[in-house]
């Protein structure tokens, strides 16, 4: 049983089809648990609650319809441990807060009616955020609740690499380049800032590869550049996301199809990447697919040589690299994807230590490699709580 004089920081993370929480303490930021919802609009999604230790303190298997019908299980859980663990506080994930809105800070009614605006730059995840948000308001209503963009991380970029080459007019509406997997780019650069105390003079690529994928540059702690743009749907090929386009593409499918904004979305959002190459849209599917299908070797070479042009791509945009990370559930976890993508790369100085890749180390490159390869497990939900401490105390003071 928890500690009753302890407080707790929750940090509420929404996903496309799951739904992530955990409980830090307020002081230490020490995890306490968390609980996962996966598959959510399937038939069977799973709810998992566990605590520090790993063991399994709840679960079940339950039709969720929507993403709201999660939300109020957990909701209903955390109310019936109230007693044990108090909530002092709640972060939220939000993928995206349009120009006005970058940087952690405290949940007003008028930021939702600000969040309302910016719907059309992430219809596929701000829905689902701002009514979670509504919901832990009601359940919570003397909480304090903080906000946490996952374009923060790259709202320094320069206007040449942000800024597309558009009129200005469309600009002023917020079409820019925002990039995301902010809050996992933050909490990497902070574990390496503990490791390297000169990381902030370093020449860094993060590569945060899962379904969904990415990958930012960043040079003197700041990142210049990223591979996602206005959308998550944009850079790299993704599980079910089609990655960058000629924009002819979309032209066609418009001219040719006769496609409307939303057949369009749910086509580049849901049904292509991997998924469109090989039916399939999870690496380790594929890969235990690959010696009996001709589609699933053809989706993961796309994968690993889209990955490889953006390494190659981003380190010209730093004009050189130092390190190379790896994080997110495919990096942190395939060993064999992270060779592929690092196979014939050694003219700029990435040579792999394949024994210590196929262990996870923390280093995965040779002592002569020029650039270090790392590999670093992200917690986004950690780095929430950690900007949620921080802006409660710039509050209080």
């Amino acid at each position: 049983m928890a500690n009753r004089s302890k407080t707790y920081i929750l940090s509420i993370n929404c996903g496309s089809s799951s739904l992530k929480f955990s409980l830090y303490d307020l002081i230490s930021t020490d995890l306490e648990l968390t609980c996962n919802i996966s598959r959510m609009g399937e038939e069977k999604a799973s709810l998992e609650i566990k605590d520090i230790s790993g063991q399994v303190l709840d679960s079940w298997f339950k039709h969720y319809e929507n993403f709201n019908a999660g939300v109020t299980d957990v909701i209903d859980w955390l109310k019936r441990k109230g007693h044990q663990y108090p909530i002092d506080a709640i972060g939220h994930r939000l993928v995206q807060g349009g120009p006005e809105h970058r940087r952690p800070e405290m949940i007003t009614d008028q930021l939702l009616a600000n969040l309302q605006q910016y719907i059309y730059l992430a219809p596929n995840h701000l829905p689902d955020e701002i009514s979670t948000i509504q919901a832990f308001q009601s359940a919570y209503p003397e909480v304090q609740q903080v906000a946490c963009f996952d374009t923060s991380f790259h709202r320094h970029m320069p206007s040449y690499a942000r800024d597309y080459p558009l009129p200005l007019k469309y600009k002023e509406k917020g079409l820019f380049r925002y990039g995301f997997h902010g809050l996992s780019y933050e909490y990497i650069m902070q574990e390496l800032s503990a490791q390297h105390s000169s990381v902030t003079k370093k020449k860094i690529i993060i590569a945060h590869l899962g379904n969904g994928a990415s990958m930012v540059a960043v040079k003197n702690g700041v990142s210049v550049d990223t591979t996602m743009g206005v959308s998550p749907i944009g850079g790299l090929i993704m599980g079910t996301r089609s990655g960058d386009l000629d924009p002819g593409v979309l032209l066609f499918l418009l001219n040719q199809y006769n496609m409307t904004a939303v057949e369009l979305e749910d086509l580049l959002s849901k049904h292509s990447g991997l998924k469109a190459i090989a039916g399939v849209s999870d690496v380790q599917e594929l890969l235990n697919m690959e010696p009996e299908s001709a589609e699933a070797k053809e989706a993961l070479t796309a994968f690993c040589y889209s990955a490889k042009k953006y390494i190659g791509s981003l380190a010209a945009a730093m004009e050189g690299l130092d390190m190379l990370v790896f994080t997110g559930g495919i990096g942190e976890n395939s060993a064999i994807i992270r060779e592929r993508i690092c196979l014939g790369l050694g003219y700029m100085g990435i040579d792999l230590d394949k024994k210590a890749n196929l262990k996870n180390e923390l280093i995965i490159s040779k002592d002569i490699s020029r650039i270090t390869v790392k590999v670093i497990k992200t917690n986004e939900e950690l780095m929430m709580a950690r900007l949620v401490r921080t802006v409660l105390n710039a509050i209080k003071h």
